[in-house]
């Protein structure tokens, strides 16, 4: 806020304003990729770099850091935001009707008002929520102690990645797949392995428990999690 004459206080959740960073002209909105407050700024390219050097030098006595792509990663992850082409698959790429998934089964209702008296979708979008979608996106705890057990069959104590993974693992309710896992992370501040997963809907109460797989030493094994809300981590500020 010091360095720009936008009204950011007023700046609501998806909105944009025009104005000056460091006397930079810039297009400010109020979006994010991280589950916290977050703000992103578009300039001419030519502007870029001076922008950049602004910003970190007002913003480093505050404790401002740059962070990268797999910190980014790392954030979404925790604050339960899926990711296109890793969580879900988009209608126009989906060659098989199975690929597709609705916004209810995406943990997405909130951006559908089934009220509206028309939209593209309406009656198929009401008639799911009447009826409760098939497959619901929750989060998974997984147990460490699970993790612990399947390392030390091959004398090795538990390792986690050090960053986020994307790809598709399978998850078991005794012995039948009822889901599989899309993304996942040791969250830093949660201190625990955590995941994004689709199940179907009879397994997708919080706090059931089911287990996903893992490799150890190039072999599968299977760790226990709870079903969890998401987002893992829920931030007050952002709605500020």
């Amino acid at each position: 806020a010091p360095i720009t004459d936008a009204d950011l206080a007023s700046l609501r959740f998806f909105r944009l304003v025009q104005g000056a960073v460091a006397g930079i002209p810039a297009t400010i909105s109020r979006t994010g990729y991280t589950g916290d407050l977050g703000y992103e700024v578009w300039v001419d390219a030519a502007d870029a770099v001076r922008l950049w050097d602004a910003v970190l030098a007002h913003g480093e006595p505050l404790g401002l850091m740059p962070a990268g792509i797999l910190a980014l990663d790392m954030a979404r992850v925790e604050a339960g935001l899926i990711l296109l082409d890793v969580d879900y698959v988009p209608a126009r790429k989906a060659v098989i009707e199975d690929r597709k998934s609705s916004p209810l089964e995406l943990g997405l209702e909130w951006t559908v008002d089934v009220n509206k008296p028309y939209f593209v979708g309406h009656e198929a979008l009401r008639g799911e929520a009447e009826r409760g979608a098939a497959w619901r996106l929750r989060g998974l705890a997984i147990e460490w102690e699970s993790l612990e057990e399947a390392f030390s069959e091959f004398g090795l104590p538990p390792q986690v990645a050090p960053t986020a993974w994307r790809t598709s693992v399978p998850v078991y309710r005794g012995g039948t797949q009822v889901g599989y896992a899309t993304s996942g992370c040791f969250s830093p501040l949660l201190k625990q392995s955590i995941a994004l997963a689709h199940l179907q809907a009879e397994w997708a109460e919080p706090g059931t428990m089911v287990e996903i797989e893992v490799t150890v030493e190039h072999r599968r094994r299977r760790a226990v999690a709870r079903v969890a809300e998401l987002p893992f981590i829920d931030l007050e500020r952002k709605r500020a």
